[in-house]
């Protein structure tokens, strides 16, 4: 019996277009991550928020975003990821409106809340039309490479636009800044992007939603106030509490005949494994931003827009390294070799990052170059892989996934790296500092603000110091964790050859 294959359809200019306008959003969402750093002080002169709502103006946003994901790329394709799209911009542009002009810290809070609601429809959403756009591999490795890169320059580019916007117009620009894309995705979408769902989803699996919720939401916050707070018990029991509902989450999903996200995914060749160096390349990136921040600011001196500004300048670099790692995928090089060495560039990175002092701008902006052009390859190249060998009906919850481990490896990262600075910090500040001093560096600046001359010098000197030698401990740390990860790539995805599976016909699919 013979068997055929058909070559699958290249996307033309219609398709190509259509990602251009979904490459709005995505950046929208990206930025909204850090698009209130220097929005703030303004919030908090006009809006008069306790410490805890300003708390909850910066998190609430980012919680709600990955407590949601897997709830709406499942359900996107459920009821159709281009009318989800729609649904989601509309959402994030009422909210935007509704926080542009907010009077009070809980309309503010309550309109951050919408803001991840709308993200968390947007981010699997485009992937997951990008996945049914492009068919042919090597189109979809570019635009998945670009849609990668867009992701990371909006989290870098919010922070700017942040302090250009502030500086110019009033606080609540931020957020009308989002307006004009998402009345261009409303008016260009339905023209523009196919409609694509899972023609028998089954029952929508509502317990699901709660127990995936207080899976992902109470493992984040512990991790991320475990950097700045230590080894509470109340972040460990936090954690603890996510990985259970995290146990109860699986069992409902491999027991229950319509799950949330099907275990027929895993099954997918390469996509376990894609899932996992997908989160390992999050920690990796997040990691560096930690500490390159608070470098920027306390110990060179730089006020929050200079340095936001400076942040940017390795971000140039980075729109080269996923077209050019696709381009060795198409010209035969081993997806492994492609993915390890991305690995191994990002650990170099960090080597780069554990050699600079207390002086060492272009140094650092060399470290941050070179690991996020590794982290970005790595991040197009399992993307591609995750989403090729995901079946199409399913793309939506395969890109959720993908985004949920890319927010447990960024909170991840700050815990494990945070804590590791944290101590050589302490350790290495003086006996005699003042608590607040061997706290935080930025605790020891305040206190040595307070002290006369060169008292007050020397203790700013010596935090610093100390603050650079924590950054160095946590670089090493993290290029043995990625040199570990290029290995762990070179093994798990050597016999993956995901274009075998994306080239089958759906008879030849079914059978095998």
């Amino acid at each position: 019996m013979t068997t055929h294959t058909h070559a699958p359809a290249r996307a033309g200019r219609r398709e190509w277009t259509a990602l251009g306008v979904l490459m709005l959003p995505l950046l929208l969402v990206s930025m909204d991550v850090s698009v209130l750093y220097f929005a703030i002080p303004e919030i908090s002169a006009d809006l008069e928020p306790s410490g805890t709502q300003q708390l909850w103006i910066f998190d609430i946003y980012g919680f709600v975003l990955a407590g949601l994901l897997m709830t709406m790329g499942s359900l996107g394709d459920r009821i159709g990821r281009r009318r989800l799209l729609l649904i989601g911009a509309a959402a994030f542009g009422t909210a935007s409106v509704l926080a542009a002009y907010a009077n009070s810290a809980e309309t503010l809070i309550a309109a951050r809340a919408v803001l991840g609601i709308g993200g968390a429809t947007l981010m699997p959403s485009t992937m997951a039309l990008v996945r049914t756009m492009f068919t042919d591999p090597a189109q979809r490795a570019k635009a998945i490479g670009l849609w990668s890169g867009v992701m990371t320059a909006g989290i870098a580019l919010g922070s700017v636009m942040s302090g250009v916007l502030v500086e110019h117009f009033w606080w609540g620009s931020v957020f009308l800044v989002n307006l004009p894309a998402m009345v261009l995705l409303l008016v260009l979408g339905p023209v523009l992007l196919p409609e694509a769902k899972n023609p028998a989803p089954g029952r929508f699996d509502w317990l699901s939603v709660p127990l995936s919720m207080a899976a992902v939401l109470p493992v984040i916050y512990g991790l991320k106030e475990i950097p700045s707070e230590g080894w509470n018990v109340r972040y460990v029991v936090s954690v603890t509490v996510g990985l259970l509902f995290a146990a109860l989450f699986v069992h409902r999903q491999r027991t229950t005949a319509s799950p949330l996200v099907s275990p027929e995914l895993f099954r997918g060749r390469g996509f376990s494994p894609a899932v996992v160096l997908n989160l390992v390349a999050a920690f990796g990136m997040m990691g560096s931003a930690y500490f390159t921040t608070q470098y920027l600011q306390s110990v060179l001196g730089k006020s929050p827009l200079e340095a936001a500004l400076w942040s940017l300048l390795p971000s140039v670099f980075i729109g080269g390294a996923a077209p050019v790692t696709a381009q060795l995928v198409q010209r035969g090089v081993p997806r492994a070799h492609v993915v390890a060495g991305g690995f191994a560039v990002s650990a170099c990175g960090y080597v780069v990052l554990a050699l600079a002092d207390t002086d060492s701008l272009w140094l650092l902006l060399a470290a941050c170059g070179v690991l996020a052009c590794g982290i970005v390859a790595v991040m197009s190249q399992v993307t591609d892989l995750a989403m090729g060998s995901a079946p199409v009906e399913k793309a939506g919850a395969a890109s959720s996934l993908l985004e949920t481990g890319t927010e447990f490896g960024g909170a991840l990262s700050m815990a494990f790296l945070g804590s590791i600075g944290t101590a050589v910090y302490r350790h290495e500040m003086p006996a005699a500092a003042p608590d607040a001093a061997r706290e935080t560096l930025g605790g020891a600046l305040a206190v040595a603000e307070q002290l006369p001359g060169r008292t007050g010098d020397a203790l700013a000197t010596a935090a610093r110091e100390a603050f650079t030698s924590g950054m160095q401990g946590a670089a090493l740390a993290g290029a043995v964790l990625l040199l570990a990860a290029a290995v762990l790539a070179s093994v798990t995805l050597r016999r993956v050859d995901v274009r075998k599976v994306t080239e089958m016909t759906e008879p030849e699919r079914a059978c095998c």
